[in-house]
């Protein structure tokens, strides 16, 4: 009997991932390529939907001829990426200016009008969130106001895995998980909202019919075919955004299992079996991949990010194993020196395009070493900032906390997060993150496994575990109680800046 086959493509900012599995879960083959960032303007960040197009062609092609595969034994395509950017398109279903991506920071005005027009509470209730700069709603009115002839032939608003869905299938589709992140939804209903589109004026018939992770959406057609190598009539499977499909490929699938992720920004993601919405909208609220679920999600967005700034701009040079060697002597709490991670503005739990990163408490005593360890501390309490608001949520005990991302390849930082959140943390046999995930779900939406959980019980296993260090916890307990003061001092630095 030959072997199935399930592949997961995943459109990220910095490339296109494809990835195959087979039907036991195991990783086959993987390969990526690149995409190109624009920022055109301060605050700006834009990319162009058809080199998203041309690199996931290019990654699949790259495993098919890798693998030998037959393309007929590839069962179905489940699809994640990018969440919350604008792809814009025609009645014809052309490209009609470049993707707004996640991280643009343009839109603060119109985000301040969402929440006038709807008002800030009413907003919450309905969508679960806050209006953000990096949230798909704001960018629709910010073309709306600056490029007003764009959005008069507007007539489909996709998300950036959605335009590849588009490009593979000819379909206009969504996942709930995904749609809810541009906070048009109705997080209860898990649909579009009619009162948020009705208010901001957003014709309903610009979004995509909403499907639950592993439903079904459509088939790969001729042409799409004939550019990827892929068979025609493949199954495309809906997916999720990619902290929904990254908590799928770690098992992050039932309440008390909670994700942290250290990529470029850093995420702790809970699942909710019920629309829980923190009051004051300091966590996202958006629907699981997972049907009939949701989850709670706290963003930090210079994680990973900010070791990978301090390098380039303080260590040129040097890789991060020597760098990461020389923090290891350094006591816990880095002798009264705080980094603030806030290199990009940030989210959780300041919503604050205008917050800034800071090194501080620096004296003559400090050395590389010490700005190293401060920078994994740091970003280790933005992370508990988050984790804190989800341990207070209502959702019960939390059983175990999975980590995964580049940067818990590091034994120290790990040990540092452990410490500092006073918890086990797990990694598991899985590191392809979203892109397996979304292979998972394409599984089950063709029968493989019965339902997530049982894909995720069969497939991902625990490797190891980082236990809290007692002394540590003790000084960074000290350590996080003066963080916590820094932001609020300086808060309105930061925006005189």
């Amino acid at each position: 009997m030959s072997q199935l086959y399930l592949l997961g493509l995943d459109i990220s900012t910095t490339s296109s991932k494809a990835l195959l599995i087979n039907e036991r879960g195991s990783v086959i083959d993987v390969a990526s390529s690149p995409h190109t960032l624009r920022t055109p303007h301060p605050l700006w960040s834009e990319q162009d939907p058809e080199e998203w197009w041309r690199a996931v062609a290019e990654s699949i092609h790259l495993v098919l001829q890798r693998t030998g595969v037959d393309v007929n034994s590839i069962q179905a395509i489940g699809m994640t990426g990018q969440m919350h950017g604008l792809v814009l398109l025609d009645k014809s279903g052309n490209i009609l200016r470049p993707a707004i991506l996640w991280n643009d920071q343009r839109t603060q005005s119109q985000c301040n009008e969402i929440h006038r027009r709807i008002g800030k509470d009413q907003f919450i209730r309905i969508t679960g969130n806050v209006a953000l700069s990096g949230f798909t709603a704001p960018k629709i009115l910010w073309v709306e106001e600056n490029e007003p002839d764009v959005y008069s032939k507007i007539r489909h608003v996709l998300l950036p895995k959605d335009y590849i869905r588009y490009r593979l299938t000819g379909e206009y589709s969504t996942d709930k998980a995904d749609g809810s992140g541009t906070v048009l939804f109705d997080l209860h209903k898990r649909s579009w909202s009619p009162e948020v589109l009705t208010v901001l004026g957003i014709d309903p018939e610009w979004m995509p019919n909403t499907f639950e992770g592993p439903e079904l959406t459509g088939r790969v057609t001729k042409d799409a075919a004939e550019k990827t190598g892929l068979r025609v009539g493949t199954f495309v499977v809906a997916g999720s955004g990619d902290q929904a499909a990254q908590a799928v490929g770690v098992g992050a699938v039932e309440p008390g299992v909670v994700a942290v992720t250290i990529g470029t920004s850093g995420v702790v993601f809970a699942t909710t079996p019920s629309a829980l919405i923190e009051p004051q909208g300091r966590l996202h609220a958006f629907c699981h991949a997972v049907p009939g679920m949701w989850h709670f999600m706290g963003v930090m967005l210079s994680a990973g990010g900010s070791l990978q700034w301090y390098r380039e701009a303080l260590a040129q040079g040097m890789d991060f194993d020597n760098l990461l060697k020389e923090a290891k002597s350094v006591i816990a709490g880095s002798e009264g020196l705080q980094f603030l991670p806030y290199l990009s503005g940030e989210r959780t739990p300041y919503p604050d395009p205008m917050a800034r990163g800071a090194f501080i408490g620096l004296t003559l005593r400090h050395e590389r070493c010490h700005l190293t360890r401060a920078v994994l501390e740091g970003v280790a309490f933005g992370l508990k900032d988050s984790f804190t608001l989800i341990n207070n949520a209502g959702l019960g005990d939390i059983t175990q906390v999975r980590v995964s991302g580049g940067g818990v390849k590091s034994a120290l930082w790990r040990q540092i997060l452990a410490s500092v959140l006073e918890t086990e943390l797990v990694t598991t046999n899985t590191d392809e993150g979203a892109a397996y995930g979304a292979a998972l779900l394409a599984g089950v939406g063709v029968g493989a496994w019965s339902d997530v959980l049982s894909a995720c019980k069969s497939s991902i296993k625990l490797t190891s575990k980082t236990l809290p260090d007692i002394d540590e916890q003790e000084a960074y307990r000290k350590s996080y109680t003066i963080y916590q003061e820094l932001y609020p001092a300086l808060r309105s630095s930061f925006q005189n800046m």
